[in-house]
Parts: structure tokens; C-alpha cells; sequence
């Protein structure tokens, strides 16, 4: 068909803040892998692959999160080398 004629389509709408907040999101997933890595220390044999992977997961969304405070006060203080968007 003839792409002249076709409209462009309006902007879809924006996602309500409490959908928008990444925070909930990050701190369960965080504390889901320290769950994980304390079910593999009771419940476990060995600590093995499956404790180190739950260790790195919990470890890695601390730190993860940690930077994402860290820009989102940088933000909010008006940096201007902070990330925009993160209020």
C-alpha cells in the first residue's frame, strides 16, 4: 500500500509511577537470590554452582542498586553528568 497515506500513530501513553519504579523491582529480585542462597546452604549438599551463583546474583543486586541510588541522588541534586529520567 502507499506509505504516504498512512498517519502517524500517537505516542503510546506514559506508565504510572508505581509501575515506573524500578526500586521494588531490584529489592525483591535481590532479596530472592539471598533466599536462593540460603535454601542451597540448608537444603543443600554442597555450596557448589548453585550457592555461588545464588551468592554473585544477591551480591551483584547490591551493588547494582547501590550505583542506581547513587545516579538517582545525582540527579535529584542536579549533576550534570547524572542519568536523566530517574526521579
Amino acid at each position: 500500500m502507499a506509505e504516504q497515506d498512512a498517519t502517524p500513530l500517537p505516542p503510546p501513553p506514559s506508565l504510572p509511577p508505581r509501575l515506573a519504579d524500578p526500586v521494588p523491582v531490584v529489592l525483591v529480585g535481590t532479596a530472592l537470590w539471598w533466599l536462593g542462597a540460603l535454601g542451597v546452604l540448608l537444603f543443600g549438599r554442597d555450596f557448589g554452582v548453585l550457592g555461588w551463583t545464588c551468592l554473585s546474583g544477591g551480591v551483584l543486586g547490591i551493588i547494582g542498586y547501590g550505583i542506581f541510588a547513587w545516579q538517582r541522588s545525582a540527579a535529584r541534586r542536579g549533576s550534570r553528568t547524572a542519568q536523566q529520567g530517574l526521579d
